[in-house]
């Protein structure tokens, strides 16, 4: 086997593991199949059309994801900012980025709480290795003034939004993830933040996981959530898959190797 039919048999395995790369004006449709194979969920999680107030991202795409406090879980939140409750946590497979690549994504936060019940969502990248929070790339707060994105309350976002802050759509929750609470609002505040984009820039290369996460206040009642869709990194590279971590990396490469030599040896 020549080495043009080598980097023919390599290109097929990234194929079969996922991964594709686009043109940056391609429109973005990262959960178009659904929650990508390798990330996870702790508690409710899931993908879905245009629902109710929350349309398609403008990215394009024909599904978005999504966590909600429906049917959440104890114990979702990184941050114990105080009164956390039910909430719900996605997290992706680990991605490789070097310094200077660009990661780009797009949040709607929708809540039908309000008063004094500060249901939040977030969005963050954590350094793969340590845990820890590598950057914050989106919050929204449910303030009794309307939501507040991004969040007076949480740590400083380090990604430029888009618009810079949120003026919220007052009343406008009937969206499915909601549950029961679709439709519903309790007191002031309760409504949608609209489409709202982060931009990241990498310092530093490394590897990274991508967590998105939404939480009730000091109650289970009357839910929030998080849409999410239009992930892109570096120069308009489009993941639709998770990047596989190193030692999947590393076995893919011996594989495609006792592979060839096999072949060569026939």
């Amino acid at each position: 086997m020549n080495i043009s039919n080598l980097g023919r048999l390599i290109g097929a395995g990234l194929l079969a593991l996922g991964l594709h790369a686009i043109s940056p004006s391609a429109a973005a449709q990262s959960f178009a199949s659904g929650l990508p194979a390798g990330w996870s969920c702790f508690g409710h999680c899931g993908t879905t059309g245009a629902d109710g107030v929350v349309g398609l991202a403008p990215s394009g795409g024909t599904q978005l994801g999504y966590v909600s406090t429906d049917f959440g879980v104890i114990g979702a939140s990184p941050f114990a900012l105080g009164d956390e409750s039910s909430g719900s946590r996605l997290t992706s497979s680990v991605f490789s980025a070097a310094a200077g690549d660009r990661l780009a994504y797009q949040f709607n936060y929708v809540s039908s709480d309000g008063d004094e019940y500060a249901d939040y969502a977030w969005a963050r990248l954590v350094d793969a290795g340590s845990g820890a929070t590598a950057a914050m790339l989106f919050s929204a707060t449910t303030q009794p003034a309307g939501l507040l994105v991004p969040s007076a309350n949480m740590p400083a976002i380090d990604a430029t939004l888009t618009p810079a802050t949120a003026s919220i759509v007052d009343n406008s929750t009937v969206w499915s993830p909601l549950g029961d609470d679709a439709g519903s609002c309790w007191g002031a505040g309760c409504g949608t933040s609209g489409w709202v984009q982060s931009d990241f820039t990498f310092s530093a290369g490394g590897n990274y996981r991508l967590e998105l996460g939404v939480v009730n206040w000091s109650d289970g009642a009357y839910q929030s959530g998080l849409a999410f869709d239009g992930m892109f990194i570096a120069a308009g590279n489009h993941i639709t898959a998770p990047v596989p971590e190193p030692q999947t990396w590393a076995l893919m490469i011996a594989g495609l190797a006792a592979l060839w030599f096999r072949r060569k040896r026939a």
